[in-house]
Order: structure tokens, then C-alpha cells, then sequence
């Protein structure tokens, strides 16, 4: 799909886009904020453009600045389209997921490979604003995506080799599962993501990586194990405290590993 790009974007030259978890923006020099209106609504913050690494990014907390939105109420559409009317050529969405494997550890990192859908009732797709009589409409004409390969390899290669070279424990390749939230996994339903050999599960991974593939945007993420999912290994059932610490317990290695990274990317 073909977006506008926004009349500003060639005056804030951003080049990478990241939709991640708050407080990206205080790394960035010269940051500015851009409000932005979508077909979809509003994106679920105000877009930060400045610079790291001598790159010029534009930064957008998934959640909002207050961690206002849900994971199931997340503006998907709105954020992704905000993003490529600022004419971005790559999306990063760095995550947090739960561990399905006991070798898996919190305070790992996953470039996963491959994403299994599990959510419902989000919209995934740009193109279902139609005639009123549900009719496709020029703007959003009817469309299939491919989408058989939802992470792009130069990007996956660039948070793979990034990782390392900060020194965190970062695992190339492996299957995210998405779940709807804001619950966590039962025991039965984490069980069975593990008897079908899935490695995370996560609960924003979709839609937003099909919608950056309609956006014509090589997309990767970058996950942060916070904790091992509901009777994985004999651990106790995770809860949103141990989420929170485990995050705030590796802002730090995160930021460095986006920032590694940054310079590498096309």
C-alpha cells in the first residue's frame, strides 16, 4: 500500500522507525514532536524525531506515554500508518515475551524468525475502508498480503549481531506466539504452546508486523524474556510485577542494543 507521506517528513528526515516500550525518546538529540491524524485515528502518542547514533529516528511508545492502552487496544493502524507518513524505510518493534523454553531466561533477548497469531477482534489490515456499501474503495482496493516471512533478514541480522556486541544473551531465531491479554496463558493453553514447539508468547506482535508489511516496511523485533510463562520448567504462574521489574531491571540493554544497531541498518 502506497501511504501519503506527511508534508513535514522531508524537514524531520527521519530514517528509522521504532515502536517500542516509553521512554525511547530521552536518548534522542534534537528530539521533536510530531502530532499526527491517520485514517485510523490518532497513533497512541505524539512521534519523537531526533537522533542516536547518527541516524535520524522517529520514536512512538506502543502503549502511550502513560501505558494507557492495553495490549487489545493498542491503535495498531494508526501507529504504523503514522510512521510510514513520516517516510521511515525500516519499522523496528523491540517486546517483551514470556519464556515457553527452560533455557530461555529472563533477561535474554529473542530476534525471533517466525509469529503465530492467536488474538481476535483486532483489525490487522489497511484495507478494509471501503464504499459504504462495503464495496472496496479506490484507496483501499481489496489485497492478500504475503506474508510467509514476517521479519525482515537485514534487519534480524543487524539486532542479532547489535546484541552481541553489547554482550547480552541474544537468540537468533524462534516462533512468537501472540495472544489476545491482558490476561496471561492459562497452565493448559501455555502447555500446549509448548507441545506445538512455539519459543515466546507476547500479546502486541500482532497486528503490527502484518500491518508494516502492508505498509511496504521491512519490519524486525527484538524481544525481551521477562519471564518463564505459566508451568514452564515448575516456575510459578508470571504476574505483572515480575513483568515490570524484569523490564525496568534491562531498559538499560535495550537502548544499547537498539543503538548498536542503528548505525548497521540500510
Amino acid at each position: 500500500m502506497l501511504i501519503p507521506i506527511s508534508d513535514d517528513a522531508g524537514e524531520l528526515g527521519a530514517e528509522i522507525g521504532i515502536i517500542g516500550g516509553s521512554g525511547f525518546y530521552e536518548l534522542l538529540s534534537d528530539a521533536v514532536e510530531v502530532e499526527h491524524t491517520t485514517p485510523f485515528g490518532p497513533p497512541a502518542a505524539p512521534i519523537t524525531v531526533g537522533t542516536l547514533a547518527g541516524r535520524r529516528v522517529a520514536f512512538l511508545p506502543r502503549h502511550g506515554r502513560r501505558h494507557q492502552f492495553a495490549a487489545h487496544r493498542v491503535p495498531f493502524r494508526a501507529n504504523v500508518w503514522a510512521m510510514a507518513s513520516l517516510g521511515v524505510r525500516a519499522l523496528i518493534g523491540p517486546c517483551s515475551v514470556g519464556s515457553l523454553r527452560a533455557d530461555l531466561r529472563p533477561g535474554e533477548f529473542m530476534v525471533v524468525d517466525q509469529i503465530v497469531d492467536r488474538t481476535w477482534g483486532r483489525p490487522d489490515t489497511f484495507h478494509d475502508l471501503g464504499a459504504p456499501d462495503g464495496s472496496p474503495g479506490a484507496d483501499f482496493p481489496l489485497h492478500h498480503q504475503t506474508f510467509a516471512d514476517p521479519y525482515d533478514p537485514q534487519l534480524r541480522l543487524a539486532l542479532v549481531e547489535a546484541g552481541r556486541s553489547t554482550g547480552v544473551t541474544v537468540h537468533d531465531g524462534g516462533t512468537m506466539v501472540v495472544i489476545n491479554g491482558p490476561r496471561f496463558s492459562t497452565r493448559a493453553e501455555s502447555r500446549w504452546f509448548r507441545q506445538m514447539g512455539w519459543d515466546v508468547v507476547n500479546m502486541t506482535g500482532y497486528p503490527e508486523s502484518v500491518l508494516a508489511a502492508e505498509a511496504g516496511l521491512p519490519y524486525a523485533t527484538v524481544a525481551l524474556v521477562t519471564d518463564h510463562d505459566a508451568g514452564v520448567d515448575g516456575h510459578e504462574p508470571v504476574t505483572m510485577d515480575a513483568v515490570l521489574e524484569t523490564m525496568a531491571a534491562n531498559v538499560t540493554a535495550v537502548r544499547a542494543l537498539l543503538a548498536a544497531a542503528l548505525p548497521t541498518l540500510p
